[in-house]
């Protein structure tokens, strides 16, 4: 049985050692307490101080150990905090550097103890880490880089931010942040995932499944995919496919798919048996009177009708009869339970329609809350992972199997998952997809698995992410930053940089001192990483840059030519409409950049040198596709469509873009992180979908209001800027966005200086800046 490790996100130096080893042992489950000192709680024993917890961590899981050389570095790590003198923290440095040089780990040919204890030592040190980053001491840097990029170490890592930051939202909801399954026994746990097929899964199904997985497999467990297929009417064979593509997109496979159908002459006989328990009775009372029955607490009048007559009733409802379509059968629960899930619910009942497995064999259907906890116990689901939604129909899914006294089932639930601008409705989004606001089920706009992966959100960061989130109980609307900053800090180890300019605006540039004829040099696709692989770059005296980059040049400015050198800007050619057309510079690679403002992106002129031809590309960019944060139940979605959510920009890309596949992740320098979705079908252009940074920038809403813009909301943003109020969108600027009306009843009072701007000259040394509201 696991252990639990208690511990505050406050803690400062952060016991790193202990936190990390305990997730990658799967020892002892971490349990975040705003009031906590570290402890390890396991086997009946409490320890309290970092090193003895990670060697009882290490001997529980048998990691490797050389009692002779780990105690001394179970020493380094206790004095190497204590230590402020620079030269000191290098000679250790030094020391870890040379002894790593040939070999993985620091004892033995595995992660052990000494391991842990010293890495989290370095990764409480700011000095240290920071020190590490000037990539002097490589072997040290590529064995502490190995331990923290462990799936564990990341898990830890992000579940240490989420704790700030639930600690950051509300105390409360920091009180008890524990990833761990109650019960859990090492290659005992059997999970599910049990989609409806009745659609694609999106972000929020992400989550469950990721959960599902991650518990299965950190026990040495199963992981099974159950379509939950009672309902004839949604449930289509081709969701399956795409349920199970989705899955896979998401890294998830389970060891085992099933469906409840699989089930249904079992489910059956249970309700039989049921029945004749005299726990279930079939009832005709009408749909709406039920409901309010139910609510106010009325018990049916079929509620003590005999056995014989409800079994009647049933063999009656699965000839799918007239009379029998009249009947359903409710579980003999509760009349007046405060809590109303268990208030006599409908278990059973009739459908017509062809099953899309099972055909016509069958005309009555179980209800999910009486399959679920049925097949669950059948399937040998140890723990039923549910959204904490469905925690009122808990005592629901208890009831149903001891009243039918089936194998225990252990519930674990968590919080839905909820983002701002964000719709996770069906059928609010089949009504995007109808109406052809996008381009359908995988648009990079839409929450789907295929929508999210499509606008380069990883399955690492997504994984991070859900993990991070745990069991936290709190129903929040969650912004969209932290999930693409992990996504960022994945992706920007990996991605090749590669040049683009836009089309629009485009200046071509002389550069004298240049190449004669050009010249094709290689270079690395990513400086940090030369594992990341080499580019060609073509250098001659015909370039081209963007009219952005153009503008900001002063004459006789020293600017820096990226991967090639410094230039000086010595003539500009502008035409009747302020556009700058041409430039002329002088390369000065003795200049030091280092001592330049600007750093520009360029790319060789094709028309000068067609042998080096550019590559035509797209691209593009995403608002939400609604304007309200979070839409209420009375709102309409139709009032708050984004009137524009994609925006396409062409650009010449360098060639290298062309070696390319579908769904490689780059960066364009100074532009950001995209994705190749592919050439398109239209222009032929190759299309770049701009990854989100996390950045305020790249996830504010972009919607601004337009004159004849539809929705409520637009419209309501136009009536603020009309009125002087405060906009969010373009068209409200400078003075008028500040003239906040004010009703007062105090009697108006000329300004003592008249009318006229009160001029306040000033002798100061201070250069004048131009007031940024000015238009």
């Amino acid at each position: 049985m696991a252990g639990i490790l208690k511990l505050s996100a406050t803690l400062s130096p952060f016991p790193y050692a202990a936190a990390s080893i305990a997730t990658y042992t799967g020892k002892a489950e971490l349990a975040f307490d705003e009031g906590a000192s570290l402890s390890l709680e396991l086997n009946g024993s409490t320890i309290s101080v970092e090193g003895e917890i990670v060697q009882a961590l290490a001997k529980e899981s048998g990691l490797s150990d050389d009692s002779s050389k780990t105690q001394a570095y179970f020493a380094l790590a206790k004095s190497l905090p204590t230590v402020t003198a620079f030269p000191q923290i290098v000679a250790a440095l030094d020391s870890l550097d040379d002894h790593l040089a040939f070999r993985t780990y620091l004892v033995g040919h595995d992660v052990s103890a000494a391991d842990w204890i010293v890495w989290g030592a370095l990764k409480g040190s700011v000095k240290v880490v920071g020190l590490l980053k000037n990539n002097k001491h490589v072997h040290l840097l590529r064995w502490y880089t190995q331990l923290e990029s462990l799936e564990s170490t990341q898990l830890v890592l992000a579940s240490l931010a989420e704790a700030k930051s639930n600690k950051a939202r509300s105390n409360k909801t920091a009180a008890s942040f524990a990833l761990g399954l109650e019960g859990a026994e090492m290659g005992k746990v059997v999970t599910r995932f049990p989609p409806e097929p009745s659609g694609y899964l999106h972000i929020g199904h992400a989550k469950a499944a990721m959960l599902n997985q991650y518990f299965a497999q950190m026990y040495k467990g199963k992981l099974l995919i159950r379509f939950d297929d009672t309902n004839p009417t949604k449930e289509r064979t081709e969701f399956e496919e795409t349920i199970l593509e989705d899955l896979a997109l998401l890294d998830i496979k389970g060891d085992a798919v099933s469906h409840t159908s699989d089930y249904f002459d079992q489910l059956y006989e249970l309700a039989i048996k049921i029945i004749k328990s005299g726990k279930a009775y079939a009832d005709d009372t009408e749909q709406v009177e039920m409901r309010q029955q139910r609510f106010d607490g009325i018990a049916s009048r079929h509620r003590d009708d005999s056995v014989e007559d409800n079994l009647a009733h049933f063999a009656e409802m699965k000839t799918g009869s007239p009379e029998g379509v009249r009947w359903c059968i409710r579980a003999k629960m509760s009349v007046d339970n405060p809590n109303k899930a268990l208030r006599d619910p409908v278990i059973y009942r009739c459908n017509l329609l062809p099953h899309h497995r099972t055909g016509d064999k069958w005309k009555i259907y179980p209800t999910y809350d009486f399959a679920c906890p049925i097949v669950d116990s059948l399937e040998g689901v140890t723990h039923a992972l549910r959204t904490n939604e469905y925690r009122d129909r808990n005592p629901q899914y208890f009831w149903m199997i001891e009243a039918l006294g089936l194998r225990p089932v252990r519930i674990w639930d968590f919080s839905r998952l909820n983002f701002i601008y964000t719709l996770l409705s069906k059928r609010k989004l089949h009504w995007f997809v109808d109406q052809g606001f996008v381009h359908g089920w995988d648009d990079p706009r839409f929450p789907t698995v295929r929508g999210i992966r499509r606008r380069g959100l990883t399955v690492e960061a997504l994984r991070q992410f859900m993990l991070a989130q745990g069991p936290s109980q709190a129903i929040v609307s969650l912004e969209w930053d932290s999930l693409w900053t992990l996504n960022k800090k994945i992706i920007d180890q990996v991605a090749p940089r590669f040049w683009a300019i836009n089309k629009t605006g485009m200046v071509k540039v002389t550069i004298n001192g240049g190449p004669s004829e050009p010249e094709v040099k290689t270079l690395p696709k990513h400086k940090k990483n030369p594992e990341v692989g080499e580019k060609n770059t073509v250098f001659s005296s015909n370039v081209l840059v963007e009219q952005e980059d153009a503008v900001t040049f002063d004459d006789n400015e020293e600017i820096t030519l990226m991967d090639w050198g410094n230039a000086i800007v010595r003539s500009k050619t502008i035409d009747a409409n302020g556009v700058i057309t041409a430039l002329t510079m002088d390369l000065h690679l003795s200049g030091d950049f280092r001592k330049t403002k600007k750093k520009i992106t360029w790319l060789s002129d094709p028309v000068a040198h067609p042998a080096h031809a550019l590559v035509d590309a797209t691209l593009l960019d995403y608002d939400y596709l609604i304007t309200k944060k979070k839409l209420e139940d009375e709102d309409d979605v139709k009032d708050f469509v984004t009137p524009l959510s994609e925006f396409r920009q062409e650009a010449w890309a360098d060639a290298n873009v062309l070696s390319l596949s579908k769904g490689d992740i780059i960066q364009f320098e100074r532009k950001g992180y995209y994705i190749y979705d592919g050439v398109s079908k239209e222009t032929g252009s190759r299309e770049f979908i701009c990854i989100p940074d996390g950045r305020a920038a790249s996830i504010a809403s972009k919607a601004a209001p337009v004159a004849n813009a539809p929705g409520k909301a637009a419209k309501e943003e136009k009536e603020i800027a009309e009125k002087g109020g405060r906009g969010a969108g373009a068209g409200v600027s400078g003075e008028a966005a500040f003239a906040i009306p004010v009703d007062t009843k105090m009697y108006k009072v000329d300004p003592i200086y008249g009318q006229g701007e009160l001029e306040t000259p000033a002798d100061t040394k201070m250069y004048k800046v131009k007031n940024v509201y000015e238009p």
